[in-house]
């Protein structure tokens, strides 16, 4: 007799897992339509603590320096992963320790790293670039000084923000521009701040970059000339130590969790609102320290990992299952759970099948009898699942552009024109300490044709700075394609 998945039901409880352990999860029946599924954990050379998807499709990771080795002599080593063949490649810059640094893509698709670290606290004032056609890494120019925990973020032009970190001196106070032009960094000298580190910094619709976090105070700095910040208005939880933040539609931010002890509470802000103000949205299902938030395809924002636990980094209260929150109805649902914690230094990434890498968590390990999770896991969210628990038929890409301009109209083939109802793309990830630093969504516009759709790219940098976008269509049933990687700018 043929078994039948109807919808899973679930339960919600707390699985005794060791002395002093209890972590809330989620056990699907099977890949769920309404939970997803996560995939068995495989290995990982080393934890993950930055993760970056690259324009080819592979991904690139590393982690901290060998703990035992002398201030200033230690290395981070780093490794290349490609989803199709899973393999690892090693890639290790020996040049300088890339542990706790800043990055983000370039719009050639090279990867720019802020940063580096000396000691915990003490950082460096490197900047390096990795060129994912070689896998070679180089020098770039230096910044003002030292820095460790800074904070990248692409402007519209394609050139770099990096704010924050710290040195030997103390926090890093001065905002500088890397200008690929030239090549050199810009100084915005009239907007010294101290800020926290790694501050959630994000690219505003009128070109601005807007603080959305830790701090309670949040504020849009102006890139122009010297630079210079104006306060937006106070969030309302507080100060939010390893929430996340996401902007999860044009000038809309979602930012949750965080604090110590830490909160479930999330709030938004609409940055193109006539006054921008915080506003409470419904809390997360758990509480959560050192979550990680990952923009989906059909709009959602997923949430994955954490801690309950007050303290920096406690173990005992992780929180395995993952939750999605719906921007239209502002409700969180629980999803499957994840099979191995992912705290401090827990990484989560896009990718281009739609999937979601989590990986990382330790190095060094937490209190509560962690240790260093060597290891990845993937999970499938719910509409990769019809309703009798099977994978759906992802609709196809056949072709697309390798590049656009803005506002071009540019045409992809797929076997399904009629069944298509959206079409997104979203900004290749990088991820690290409970913030992707790239991330960003946009819906585009789209007519049908035999065989096809004409899709039209964004027209406003501010909204889509230039570099590599993921671009995906979906169906009348809400399944995403496989993505193609495709360079706007």
């Amino acid at each position: 007799m043929r078994c039948r998945w109807t919808f899973a039901l679930l339960t919600l409880f707390v699985l005794s897992a060791g002395p002093g352990r209890a972590f809330a999860q989620v056990m699907p029946t099977a890949g769920s339509p309404t939970q997803g599924k996560w995939t068995t954990k495989f290995a990982w050379p080393h934890v993950a603590i930055h993760l970056i998807v690259l324009p080819n499709g592979k991904v690139i990771s590393w982690a901290r320096e060998d703990s035992n080795a002398p201030p200033g002599q230690g290395i981070a080593p780093a490794t290349l992963w490609n989803p199709a063949t899973k393999t690892f490649t090693d890639v290790t810059y020996t040049a300088a320790d890339l542990f706790c640094t800043g990055h983000s893509l370039l719009p050639d698709g090279r990867l720019f790293v802020a940063g580096g670290h000396i000691q915990d606290n003490i950082g460096i004032p490197n900047s390096t670039i990795f060129d994912p056609a070689t896998n070679g890494w180089t020098a770039g120019p230096l910044m003002n000084a030292g820095r460790w925990y800074p904070t990248n973020t692409t402007l519209p032009n394609g050139d770099v923000l990096v704010v924050s970190g710290s040195n030997a001196n103390g926090r890093n106070q001065l905002p500088q521009v890397y200008q690929i032009a030239s090549g050199t960094w810009r100084s915005l000298t009239a907007a010294l701040l101290n800020q926290p580190l790694y501050p959630r910094m994000l690219l505003a619709p009128d070109g601005r970059v807007f603080d959305a976090g830790p701090s309670q105070t949040t504020r849009l700095l102006n890139t122009s000339g010297t630079g210079g910040w104006t306060t937006v208005g106070n969030s309302l939880w507080g100060f939010r130590d390893y929430g996340t933040a996401v902007m999860y539609d044009v000038g809309k931010v979602l930012i949750a969790g965080g604090g110590d002890p830490p909160t479930k509470t999330a709030e938004v802000i609409d940055l193109t609102a006539p006054t921008p103000t915080w506003r409470f949205t419904n809390s997360m299902q758990f509480v959560r320290r050192h979550l990680n938030s990952t923009l989906l395809p059909n709009g959602k924002v997923l949430v994955t990992g954490g801690t309950s636990s007050p303290g920096f980094n406690d173990v005992t209260g992780a929180i395995l299952a993952a939750e999605i929150w719906d921007p239209v109805t502002e409700v969180w649902t629980t999803v499957a759970s994840m099979k191995v914690p992912r705290i401090y230094h827990g990484t989560a990434v896009l990718l281009p099948d739609a999937t979601v890498l989590s990986t990382g968590s330790g190095k060094p390990a937490g209190s509560g009898g962690d240790t260093d999770h060597l290891n990845a896991e993937i999970f499938l969210p719910p509409y990769l699942f019809k309703p009798d628990g099977k994978r759906a038929g992802q609709p196809k890409i056949f072709s697309a552009p390798t590049s656009v301009s803005y506002g071009q109209t540019f045409a992809i083939d797929t076997s399904t024109p009629a069944k298509i109802r959206k079409v997104s793309w979203i900004r290749l990830s990088s991820s690290t300490h409970a913030f992707n630093m790239e991330q960003r969504i946009s819906f585009l516009t789209f007519t049908k044709k035999t065989g096809g759709l004409n899709v039209t790219a964004p027209s406003n940098p501010n909204l889509v700075p230039p570099g590599y976008y993921m671009l995906f269509i979906l169906n009348e049933s809400g399944v995403p394609s496989v993505a193609k990687i495709i360079r706007i700018g």
